[in-house]
């Protein structure tokens, strides 16, 4: 699997292009605000655009959709929406074909209700989920254990040769692998949700005192 990273703009956005290198086929995920960047790459490798998404519904990851759209002639989908082409619903454990590989959605809420990854051949795609060294802001103790479970039950439940593409460059690394963070997120390495809150509440003291930008 072929999988290109494209800085969009924004605060330090990641948008992508993954694609199934026998038959040609792609998807694009979180184009936001370079479209055209993205969708032209496509056209100039030969890869066919078969589905676009955005990971979640702020509106920096989809401020480029309706562009998309008109270049593609693909409608992004979110989460909840049906797949004009399979009229598969984009749903926690919805599998879509991308030639000889598939697209697994994993809803994974927290950062947002409606947050979604994308996992493709060894890839995962996970928008404001998990970054390099951190983890998708919350705004409440609820959406913080959501996202406490995503992490724990579904993201980190995958191999850890899995490569991690996130929706922004907020770490120290562009992307990096499940077995790294693991080792190495320390919001991940808390034993329990009350730790997991604790860093979340006092994060920017733990910044300040371990030199994280």
């Amino acid at each position: 699997m072929f999988v290109k990273q494209f800085r969009t703009g924004g605060d330090r956005n990641f948008g992508y292009l993954a694609a199934d290198e026998p038959s040609g086929d792609a998807l694009i995920v979180d184009a936001s605000y370079d479209p055209c960047s993205i969708a032209e790459y496509a056209v100039r490798q030969g890869y066919r655009i078969r589905y676009v998404f955005s990971t979640h519904g702020h509106a920096d990851h989809t401020n480029g959709n309706e562009q998309m759209e008109r270049l593609t002639g693909l409608k992004p989908l979110l989460y909840g929406d049906i797949c004009p082409v399979t009229g598969v619903r984009v749903e926690d454990g919805a599998v879509l074909p991308l030639g000889s590989l598939e697209v697994q959605i994993m809803h994974t809420p927290g950062h947002t209700r409606d947050s979604i990854c994308l996992y493709v051949g060894d890839a995962l795609f996970t928008g404001d989920t998990l970054f390099t060294g951190k983890v998708g802001g919350t705004c409440t103790d609820e959406e913080a254990k959501e996202e406490y479970e995503s992490l724990h039950g579904r993201i980190l439940q995958l191999p850890v040769a899995t490569t991690v593409y996130s929706g922004h460059d907020y770490g120290e690394r562009p992307h990096s692998t499940l077995a790294e963070e693991k080792v190495s997120n320390p919001f991940l390495l808390q034993s329990d949700f009350e730790a997991f809150l604790f860093l979340k509440n006092n994060w920017a003291a733990y910044k300040k005192a371990n030199g994280i930008k």
